[in-house]
């Protein structure tokens, strides 16, 4: 009987998805793995996949985003996989845009390993939310998925978490379309929302076309900017908690739902180089409400904010920024 394969590796666009998949494959196989982010890399991580465990049950390791190691951590995982413990199980996850498997791939499959590349086209995310909605117990309709889509958009990770909510708000019950409309009939809220993702990930084209969606639908501009600061505390409360700190108790810590949010935030407020940043963005925002209170138009505050979230550092109020498709 083959042995089973103790090392994978999934790369691909999307964090959540890839984290997803790893989990999955570490449930297959029957263990509980301890979780590192590449970015917060000590070192000596893979040694303990050496010890035997107390209780005898296989010692596991998942590594996410290891795009983002150090150096010496990139030198530490790939001498592990190239030489794996019999005993010990190792996931690791890797975010790249390329066509072509990353280099880390070649050492896991010579080792035998698992390598698998986590893909979601647009066209299959009815059947993949379907599909979360199975794993989740919500009976979601074919019907439901594309209305979640279109009203959600394309993010995998928020699609995830509304089907949970929907489980939650209509357990036992068929979840069609109208369903959907129901709970998530603060649609101007998520786009919020996702705007605010967009521009703190650096996507301002997407950002202001999001704004301008918002804007045209007439959504009140003191409510947008509301979400934007929001946001910006949000990131502020997990900024100031330590980076070792699990996802589960820095949720609590920072009164966030969810764990997601904490290591999606995480990635967010690292995009400013120090907190100063983020507080000189909140005054901006303060700023802005002043002047949206005192008659200044939400078509040309808004834009500018939006600029200085995704890293415009040289945005000023009063400066318009054209939002075009």
């Amino acid at each position: 009987m083959e042995a089973p394969q103790t090392t994978a590796l999934f790369w691909g666009e999307d964090p959540y998805l890839l984290r997803l998949a790893a989990r999955g494959w570490l449930e297959q196989l029957g263990v509980r793995a301890t979780e590192v982010d590449g970015r917060e890399w000590r070192g000596g991580e893979t040694a303990d996949l050496a010890t035997p465990s107390l209780w005898g049950e296989p010692r596991a390791l998942m590594v996410v985003n290891c795009q983002a190691l150090p150096e010496a951590g990139a030198k530490e995982v790939r001498s592990y996989v190239e030489a794996p413990s019999p005993v010990a199980v190792c996931a690791l996850t890797l975010v790249s845009r390329a066509r072509s498997a990353p280099p880390l791939a070649k050492a896991v499959q010579a080792a035998g390993g698992v390598v698998r590349q986590v893909v979601l086209k647009r066209q299959d995310l009815t059947k993949w939310v379907l599909e979360r909605a199975t794993v989740r117990g919500a009976a979601v309709t074919p019907q439901g998925a594309a209305a979640l889509v279109a009203t959600l958009g394309e993010d995998p990770s928020v699609l995830d978490q509304s089907v949970e909510q929907l489980a939650a708000a209509f357990p036992g019950r068929p979840v069609g379309a109208e369903e959907v409309r129901l709970q998530f009939r603060g649609l101007g809220d998520q786009q919020v929302w996702g705007l605010c993702d967009q521009g703190f990930t650096g996507r301002l084209g997407e950002a202001l076309v999001t704004l301008r969606s918002l804007l045209e639908a007439r959504d009140d501009p003191l409510l947008i900017l509301g979400g934007i600061a929001s946001r910006i505390r949000d990131l502020l409360k997990v900024r100031s908690l330590p980076e070792r700190m699990p996802p589960a108790e820095a949720a609590r810590a920072a009164g966030l739902r969810f764990d997601w949010q904490v290591r999606r935030y995480r990635e967010q407020a690292r995009r400013f180089q120090d907190v100063q940043e983020l507080v000189d963005l909140h005054t901006m925002v303060v700023e802005a409400d002043r002047a949206l209170k005192g008659g200044a138009g939400g078509e040309f505050l808004l834009p500018a904010i939006v600029a200085a979230m995704a890293g415009e550092r040289k945005a000023r109020l009063g400066v318009p920024i054209r939002v075009s498709r």
